[in-house]
């Protein structure tokens, strides 16, 4: 998620987060004022979200039945068709040797309307392996996707950009290249808009998001599907054991991981770093959900009318998860956090596999996915895959 919002040269903020933005500070009266054209009724409309199909809200008590009652919920407010039937088709391509590891390029056809390429690599040794199905973050960065997570070895050019990016947020690493040297197969492709299939300019992500819509459409539907054919598509490589693949993300990437763990079974496990919270702790004044551009790759149109963010992520339930969080993360609050987090919980225990989710904050730190956490991670998958 971004921290702007711009179109061409001029800056538009309104309410409570234009103070935000200016570095001020908000007084009580601006903290009633919700970013956006709708201030008066904003409140009312968030006050009727009850989550009705939320486990142990839902009136269907049989835990397999209310998972495929709510991910056909979710299914069908993606507004983008199941792809199942359209070949991959891969080509594969730039194969050469990284440590310890095979690095290549795969084109696939995630979905009937375009061709992605991604980074595929895999352990030296004798498979099948454990894998990773890597999904990059946003950052309003564009000129990358796929190279945020794994070095770019087929494209000097993109290289400096890359590790200034793994510098910020990663320690220095490139988290793909360690998940491989540490023996998972991993494959990470680029989003629409990212990498190969951009750069998307920062302010034409809401005019992206409104085309898919006046198509019968959406941005965010578009992402899940081809995340969840990605799954798919790893799962049944010779090379990979189809029982022991996971989805790891940052930011945007961790919503897209266990979002895909929801609604594939393909996945076996996930790992989500810095995206969890409950909906209404995080449209607050001055987050970015309320301001659209980056939040329209993560808004299913209605989808909240019976299902809270955490619900969504209970559907993959009992399978193992893990969420970590940065307690200084001012994109997440730390009260959307916990609501999630407590959310996420009850529903583990309720199957009586609470030792199969495990939650993290790390005090000190804020949005970011340092080596620390990363090595965690992979321990975590260790043990569960």
């Amino acid at each position: 998620m971004d921290t702007h919002e711009r179109l061409g040269r001029r800056t538009f903020v309104v309410g409570a987060g234009s103070a935000l933005l200016a570095g001020g500070g908000v007084t009580g009266a601006e903290a009633a004022v919700v970013d956006g054209p709708l201030p008066d009724f904003h409140p009312a409309l968030k006050e009727r979200l009850t989550f009705p199909l939320a486990w142990g809200t839902s009136p269907t008590r049989d835990f397999r039945a209310w998972r495929r009652t709510a991910r056909a919920t979710v299914e069908e407010h993606l507004l983008v068709e199941r792809q199942d039937r359209v070949p991959f088709a891969p080509e594969y391509t730039g194969r050469t040797q990284g440590h310890g590891y095979t690095r290549e390029l795969v084109t696939v056809s995630l979905t009937r309307y375009e061709r992605v390429r991604g980074a595929l690599l895999t352990p030296h040794g004798e498979g099948p392996f454990p894998a990773v199905l890597l999904l990059h973050d946003h950052g309003s960065k564009f000129d990358i996707g796929k190279e945020k997570l794994v070095r770019p070895w087929y494209d000097d050019t993109r290289l400096a950009s890359a590790q200034a990016w793994a510098d910020k947020y990663f320690s220095g690493r490139f988290v793909g290249d360690e998940l491989a040297r540490r023996g998972y197969a991993v494959l990470c492709l680029d989003a629409l808009g990212w990498g190969d299939r951009g750069p998307l300019a920062y302010e034409q992500q809401q005019a992206l998001a409104s085309n898919f819509y006046n198509l019968g459409s959406s941005l965010a539907g578009l992402m899940a599907r081809e995340d969840q054919r990605a799954a798919a598509f790893l799962a049944g490589l010779d090379r990979v054991d189809a029982r022991r693949v996971a989805a790891v993300g940052f930011s945007m990437g961790a919503y897209r991981a266990w979002q895909t763990a929801a609604l594939s079974d393909h996945i076996a496990a996930a790992a989500s770093v810095c995206w969890m919270t409950g909906l209404k702790e995080m449209m607050v004044p001055g987050n970015n959900t309320l301001r659209g551009q980056s939040a329209f790759h993560m808004l299913h149109p209605g989808l909240a009318r019976h299902l809270d963010i955490p619900d969504v992520a209970s559907i993959a339930a009992p399978r193992p998860m893990l969420f970590m969080n940065g307690g200084l993360d001012t994109l997440f609050p730390a009260e959307g956090v916990r609501v999630a987090y407590d959310k996420l919980r009850a529903v583990w225990r309720s199957r009586r596999a609470e030792g199969r989710i495990r939650m993290k904050t790390w005090p000190e730190l804020g949005h970011v996915f340092t080596h620390a956490m990363q090595d965690e991670v992979v321990s975590w998958l260790d043990e569960v895959l």
